[in-house]
C-alpha cells in the first residue's frame, strides 16, 4: 500500500525492534504496576489485580465496525473499535458500567488480539479505535508488533478516559495516531467522589499536555482523521464538572485541541444514589455548555 506522509501510521515509521522495546518497558511497569496514574504496585504479571480489575491477559467485551463514534472517525466505512473489559476509574454513573465496572469480556491471548486487529482491518475500518486501553496498554502494544508482521496499517486512535500516566504516554509517542481523551471535571474533590481518583484535574492536564505535544492539534483529510488530539466532555447535571473551568483548562494548553461538548449523560449504575446526578441534562444547561467552549476560542465538534 502507498501511503501518502500524512496518512502514513506513526508505528510504520518505527523498527519492530523500537516497538518490541516499548513493550518490554510496558510490561515492566506491569511488575509493579504503575500503568496509570493510581500506581496500585500490584504484580500484575503474576496474577495480582489492583483497580482495573485485570490481570496479565487482554480482556475484550466487543469488537466491530462502529458507527456511533465522531463522523471523523467513522467515515464511511467505520471505526475499528474494540471495547477492553475494566477501566482504571470508579465513576459511579458510568455509561458503559457493564464493561468497565463488572469487567464483562472475554480473555484472549495476545496472539488471539492480534488477530482481532487483523480483522478489523479486512472488515475495510478506517482505524483501531481502542476504548478504554490504559491498563491493557502492554497487551495491546504486543498484538500490535504481531499484527504488524502480517501487515497490519490501520491508523490508532486512542480512546481513554484522560487520566494518564505521563510516563505511559511517553512509551505510546511515535505508536498513537490519534488521541481521545475524555476531560471530565475542573475540581478534585468532586473526581474523588465520583470517580475515586486523586489529583484529577493537574494529572489530565499535564496528560493532555503531553498527547498535543506528540500528536498536535486535530488533523483531517477527505473526511477522516488521520494524527491529533480531540477531547471529549461529558456534561453533566447541575454543572457538576464545572464545565467552563474545563474548557479554560484546554484553551490554555491550546486552541487547535477541538473538543466534542457530549449531551447523552444519563442516570445509570449507581447515579441515583447522588441526587446531584439523578436526571439527565437539560437543552439549556447543554446550550450553555457549548456556549462556554465557544467562548474560550475552542472549535466544537461531533
Amino acid at each position: 500500500m502507498i501511503w501518502g506522509d500524512s496518512m502514513k501510521p506513526l508505528y510504520l515509521r518505527l523498527s519492530l525492534q523500537d516497538i518490541n522495546e516499548r513493550v518490554n518497558l510496558l510490561y515492566q511497569k506491569m511488575k509493579d504496576c504503575t500503568l496509570c496514574p493510581r500506581r496500585c504496585h500490584v504484580d500484575r504479571l503474576n496474577g495480582q489485580i489492583g483497580a482495573c480489575k485485570i490481570g496479565r491477559l487482554p480482556q475484550v467485551a466487543s469488537y466491530g465496525p462502529h458507527c456511533g463514534e465522531e463522523s471523523f472517525l467513522v467515515g464511511y466505512r467505520g471505526s475499528g473499535t474494540i471495547f477492553f473489559s475494566g477501566c482504571n476509574l470508579s465513576c459511579v454513573y458510568c455509561q458503559n458500567w457493564t464493561i468497565s465496572q463488572n469487567c464483562t469480556g472475554e480473555r484472549l491471548s495476545v496472539e488471539q488480539l492480534a488477530h482481532v486487529m487483523m480483522r478489523l482491518q479486512n472488515l475495510g475500518c478506517h482505524n483501531l479505535n481502542l476504548v478504554t486501553p490504559t491498563h491493557q496498554i502492554a497487551m495491546i502494544v504486543d498484538a500490535l508488533s504481531i499484527a504488524v508482521k502480517n501487515g497490519f496499517h490501520l491508523l490508532i486512535v486512542y480512546n481513554c478516559s484522560g487520566y494518564e500516566s505521563i510516563e505511559t504516554l511517553q512509551l505510546l509517542n511515535g505508536i498513537v495516531d490519534i488521541y481521545m481523551p475524555d476531560f471530565k471535571y475542573a475540581d478534585d474533590t468532586l473526581a474523588f467522589k465520583y470517580s475515586g481518583v486523586s489529583n484529577y484535574v493537574e494529572i489530565t492536564t499535564e496528560a493532555l499536555r503531553e498527547m498535543y505535544k506528540q500528536v498536535g492539534g486535530l488533523k483531517i483529510e477527505n473526511g477522516v482523521a488521520v494524527r491529533g488530539v480531540f477531547v471529549r466532555h461529558l456534561v453533566l447535571p447541575n454543572d457538576i464538572a464545572q464545565t467552563e473551568k474545563v474548557f479554560s483548562i484546554i484553551a490554555s494548553i491550546s486552541k487547535e485541541i477541538p473538543v466534542n461538548v457530549m449531551a447523552q449523560y444519563y442516570p445509570t449504575y449507581r447515579a441515583q444514589k447522588y441526587h446531584e446526578l439523578s436526571r439527565g441534562i437539560s437543552r439549556h444547561e447543554y446550550l450553555k455548555a457549548i456556549e462556554a467552549a465557544r467562548r474560550h476560542g475552542l472549535i466544537v465538534i461531533d
